[in-house]
């Protein structure tokens, strides 16, 4: 049974300069994470292990987000987004995610990786609007009605939702050098 904390108001931060990573199977399950997730997230890795990666989804979060990036995964195409996760105690914490799917040698998806990152304020403060005109469509017309809406928005920006993404989260700095090797060396 999955635990689902009480929500509370109060946000979790943490450093640039740490990592979250973790790795699921082809469904969702969580089959790696390491010490900064742990740390952030305030579970442990036996209570993680074998669960759904969903276990931490914040509801604040619209599914059509999650819609995204699932039909994005599945055809082996990486991703990006901005995350708001629920840890353990109740508290939240944001996070810009890069998703990626491993493949086998047949093409078939082995695992998908996700590599998170602390979400600076600005793309907390543009994400939040976004998410929550999301969520209150999904609330009352469902989620297919979200995504018609999230379509317009990104159409009246002249954006793909990729291109809104990139723009957004762009990494500035030493952060961006650093982003790369990292992914490949946990690759």
């Amino acid at each position: 049974m999955i635990y689902r904390p009480i929500v509370i108001d109060e946000e979790i931060r943490f450093s640039k300069k740490k990592f979250i990573v973790s790795k699921t199977d082809a469904k969702g399950n969580i089959i790696f994470i390491n010490k900064n997730f742990t740390d952030i997230s305030g579970y442990n890795e036996a209570e993680l292990i074998g669960e759904p990666h969903n276990m931490l989804r914040h509801p604040d979060m619209p599914r059509a987000i999650f819609y995204l990036v699932w039909n994005n995964l599945l055809a082996g195409r990486p991703i990006s987004g901005v995350v708001k996760n629920l840890a353990k105690d109740g508290r939240y914490y944001w996070v810009i995610s890069d998703f990626e799917a491993k493949l086998n040698s047949d093409g078939s998806i082995n695992a998908l990786t996700a590599f998170r990152r602390s979400a600076p304020q600005n793309v907390i403060d543009t994400t939040e609007e976004l998410y929550a005109s999301l969520l209150a469509i999904e609330k009352k017309h469902g989620m297919e009605k979200s995504l018609v809406y999230l379509q317009g928005f990104l159409e009246e920006s002249e954006l793909t939702y990729d291109e809104f993404i990139t723009e957004l989260i762009i990494p500035k700095g030493i952060i961006g050098i650093l982003l790369d090797p990292f992914k490949k060396m946990m690759g």
